[in-house]
């Protein structure tokens, strides 16, 4: 099991240069671990997209139907008075937003403090790079 962060869940309800590596990741994992909103940012990005003329409504309801589908499949993290108390803890020590410290307070919350023990999948630098001040794995390899 890893945890996947918003920004890889997207590309795997799109077509884009990334998605076939990342299908390639979610078809090795057992379950996707997600934060409670992933389905709602996934919305967000893919409301963005049409909005800005870069997908079509037909094309939104596709990617929506695709979230849904894999929402059955993930197991979430959800609200909790932990995830807010690592949320606000790791907003002392890394440079998130808000949305952005939850995913990663629920990724912490999941690895039951070992970290290093666990994978992070994500695409978002900044986030990127806070997970790995916390110790986690990241995937996928950027480089």
């Amino acid at each position: 099991m890893r945890f996947w962060d918003s920004s890889v869940i997207v590309p795997l309800c799109l077509n884009e240069p990334r998605t076939a590596r990342l299908k390639r990741l979610a078809e090795e994992d057992r379950s996707l671990v997600v934060w409670w909103t992933a389905l709602v940012e996934c919305y967000s990005t893919f409301a963005r997209l049409r909005r800005e003329g870069i997908f079509s409504q037909t094309e939104e309801e596709h990617a929506r139907r695709f979230a849904v589908q894999l929402l059955a499949e993930w197991t979430e993290i959800e609200p909790s008075n932990k995830v807010r108390e690592q949320a606000g803890r790791v907003l002392l020590l890394h440079p998130l937003r808000a949305a952005d410290s939850l995913q990663l307070a629920a990724a912490l919350v999941w690895a039951d403090g070992h970290p290093a023990e666990h994978e992070f999948v994500c695409l978002d630098q900044r986030l990127r790079a806070a997970a790995q001040r916390e110790g986690f794995t990241l995937l996928p390899d950027l480089a």
